[in-house]
């Protein structure tokens, strides 16, 4: 929704992603990151050097963050470099080599004379090749500045990889408050946090709609686990599922018609489908064990989930009938929470080793077993970012619950937010176009 508040338009010929050289295979299990150069941005006329500071710093950290980046900031450019600011010619290129980069990014901020309008100008460029590689300009009013800069990062990222960023999307995730636990929503970079729900319950196990508009969840609001559906507003809760004994780990369908849930309601808990207004409830599952964690794959057509039928938690996946049952992994003794990759070639979960906790992720085939954490403290509820690029988790490695990111080979692992913790179950959005 976005698109209605700002025009994006090109100032110069862009180069197209599928002609453009690749400078980073961020599909490779390790790689080492790209050294870039940001110039000081230039104020332009009247505009305060305040809305340039603030472009500046919410870039440097987008590209940090991203882990794609060695970010070498206009703090550490030789002496003769600093001041300079704007967009430089490609004649004067040769000139930035002593920087110590291969990509310069450099850029104008312009506050528009009613003072509420602003225009970005930004101007990318290879000091390997000594070229330009693209130039764009955005608009837009001043309370969406700090989402059109980090559409600026997706698309530097775009040009560098191959493939848009997530800058743009938001990850909803459970906090404690007091003796309940209330849903958040946070951008990517940890910002504009922002509290979903306030009924002073315990909320759990947040799911994005397909279409991002709305976020289903467990609540013990009615003193049972129920199923609600919320507005991402926070606006129009509903209570949708309410079958005696649990109603939890609501995930959509990629289509967004149906919901994969565990119920348990007969002794036992079971993997069903129903549809998104809470009918029309078909079991799945049909073993002596308990199932639970259903994950679809991107094609709807596979749902992965854990099950106890061989004695101790272990991930499975069926087709979106129940049948095809097939084991997935055979190494440790719990394995749960799985999180099918947007790419569908792989799946995050959370597994017992050396008496903790911690992610791993597995191809589809059972195939190239990967541990992604290492740190002490548990590491559980792995979710993938909708480019496949990351993953998020929750840890207790700083003696609290918070929510880490890394990237989807574990490098570049963070804290989201600088809360004080109790902080689990993050879940990430689509793409916010």
């Amino acid at each position: 929704m976005l698109k209605y508040f700002f025009i994006l338009f090109s100032l110069l010929i862009i180069v197209s992603p599928l002609e453009a050289r690749v400078y980073l295979d961020i599909n490779a299990p390790t790689f080492v990151q790209i050294p870039i150069v940001l110039t000081k941005w230039k104020s332009v006329d009247r505009t305060p050097p305040s809305l340039s500071e603030k472009v500046y710093e919410i870039l440097a950290n987008d590209l940090t963050l991203s882990g794609f980046f060695k970010v070498i900031d206009v703090h550490h450019l030789p002496p003769s470099l600093q001041e300079r600011e704007g967009i430089p010619n490609t004649s004067s290129l040769p000139e930035w080599i002593s920087a110590g980069g291969e990509i310069l990014l450099s850029g104008e901020a312009l506050l528009e004379s009613d003072g509420l309008n602003f225009k970005l100008k930004f101007h990318l460029f290879d000091l390997v090749e000594q070229k330009h590689i693209v130039g764009k300009q955005y608009e837009g009013p001043l309370p969406v500045l700090r989402s059109v800069v980090h559409r600026i990062a997706d698309e530097i990222i775009l040009q560098i990889t191959g493939e848009k960023g997530v800058h743009n999307t938001k990850i909803a995730y459970s906090v404690l408050q007091g003796s309940g636990k209330e849903i958040f929503i946070a951008d990517f970079d940890g910002a504009n946090i922002r509290q979903l729900t306030r009924n002073q319950s315990i909320n759990l196990s947040p799911a994005w709609s397909p279409d991002g508009k709305k976020i289903a969840f467990t609540s013990y609001l009615k003193r049972n686990t129920d199923l609600y559906m919320i507005d991402v507003d926070g606006k129009n809760l509903q209570r949708f599922l309410s079958y005696p004994g649990l109603n939890v780990s609501p995930s959509w369908s990629p289509d967004g018609k149906q919901i994969a849930l565990m119920l348990g309601m007969q002794g036992k808990s079971d993997i069903f489908l129903i549809d998104t207004n809470g009918g029309n409830p078909r079991r799945l599952t049909k073993g002596h064990g308990n199932e639970a964690s259903p994950t679809w794959s991107p094609d709807g057509e596979s749902i992965a989930f854990v099950s106890d039928r061989s004695g101790s938690p272990q991930i499975y996946i069926m087709a979106r009938d129940g049948s095809n049952v097939r084991r997935l992994t055979y190494e440790g003794s719990y394995n749960t929470n799985p999180s099918w990759s947007p790419k569908g070639d792989r799946i995050a979960f959370c597994g017992r080793a050396e008496g903790r906790f911690h992610i791993f992720t597995i191809g589809r085939d059972g195939s190239g077993l990967r541990r992604m954490t290492s740190n002490s403290g548990n590491n559980e509820n792995p979710w993938w970012s909708p480019d496949g690029r990351y993953i998020a988790f929750s840890s207790t490695r700083t003696g609290v619950s918070k929510i880490f990111i890394m990237n989807a080979n574990g490098f570049n692992q963070r804290g989201l937010t600088p809360s004080k913790g109790g902080e689990s179950g993050p879940a990430w959005s689509r793409r916010f176009e």
